[in-house]
């Protein structure tokens, strides 16, 4: 299934969550979802495989007697609005390592985004009024759904719920000066991700994906998941080490070659850029950029 977190326009706190039926029709799940015992919040806050809400979700839609919403009706959120843990992994293509004149990692490079960087899609990326060299990085983002510790690589899938597009935004000059990557990547805004969160069984192999990001229509980002340096499963199994892994968590899995800061000449986001991330199977993330005053 394609799972969307949508509210009205006129009710934005209020959240729901639906299936994409088609690009322009939505199956509200809502009301098939919370006879299972769960609460609207708590099924857009965890997507909890240990509790089966994904089959009277696809039963409901089968019957055909779910409420049919027009795109135009509603507001698309970021497919788990207020993640527990957004969870970034820095340097995982080897080009994109070479590009940034960085070593091969060893070890995952593992930093965090703050929840209030989330951003839906088609909002706005909203570009720091002191940040002169905002950056975009495409990537494939791993919602977790169910609760993980000390998990091996050989079981990890299981506890992966499915996979959204993820956009890496990051400023460039804040990472730089200050010397870790905290700040620079966890503005308001920068960690836009969506429309949908795909059920893992839509993707037949989240390990060879196209992956392309496009700035203004020209790709300036284009390779698969197949170029991961550590995969899926070493990355569940290696952040469970240390972390419990809870439904709802996001795992971005880092960006392939192409970002802008290693462009020569660099390439910067600016004022009126529109940034879209497109993975195979995942639709298109869509966002435009606007510089804060």
């Amino acid at each position: 299934m394609k799972l969307v977190a949508f509210s009205s326009p006129i009710s934005a706190s209020h959240f729901r969550i639906g299936a994409m039926v088609d690009e322009e029709t939505i199956a509200d799940l809502t009301p098939a979802i919370l006879p299972a015992g769960l609460t609207a919040v708590e099924i857009l806050r965890c997507y909890d495989l240990a509790n089966d809400f994904l089959t009277p979700a696809h039963d409901a839609v089968s019957s055909g007697d779910l409420p049919m919403l027009s795109r135009r009706e509603i507001r698309i959120e970021a497919p788990v609005p207020r993640p527990g843990k957004i969870i970034c992994i820095g340097l995982n293509y080897r080009n994109h390592a070479v590009e940034s004149g960085m070593e091969i990692p060893k070890f995952p490079i593992i930093f965090s985004k703050f929840v209030t960087s989330v951003a839906r899609p088609d909002d706005p990326i909203i570009i720091p009024s002191n940040s002169v060299q905002t950056d975009y990085e495409a990537e494939l983002a791993v919602v977790i759904g169910r609760k993980a510790k000390r998990i091996s690589a050989d079981n990890a899938m299981e506890y992966v719920f499915g996979y959204t597009n993820f956009n890496d935004v990051s400023a460039r000059d804040f990472q730089f000066a200050d010397g870790q990557w905290q700040r620079g990547k966890s503005c308001d805004t920068f960690a836009p991700f969506g429309e949908f969160v795909a059920t893992k069984d839509e993707v037949l192999d989240p390990h060879n994906l196209r992956i392309r990001f496009r700035l203004n229509g020209e790709t300036m980002q284009d390779s698969n998941t197949s170029q991961l340096i550590f995969g899926i499963p070493q990355l569940v199994e290696y952040l469970s080490r240390s972390m419990t892994l809870e439904p709802g968590d996001i795992i971005a899995t880092g960006t392939p070659p192409g970002v802008g800061f290693a462009r020569k000449p660099p390439v910067f986001l600016k004022d009126g850029d529109v940034c879209e991330v497109e993975i195979e199977g995942l639709g298109v993330l869509r966002n435009p950029v606007i510089k804060d005053v």
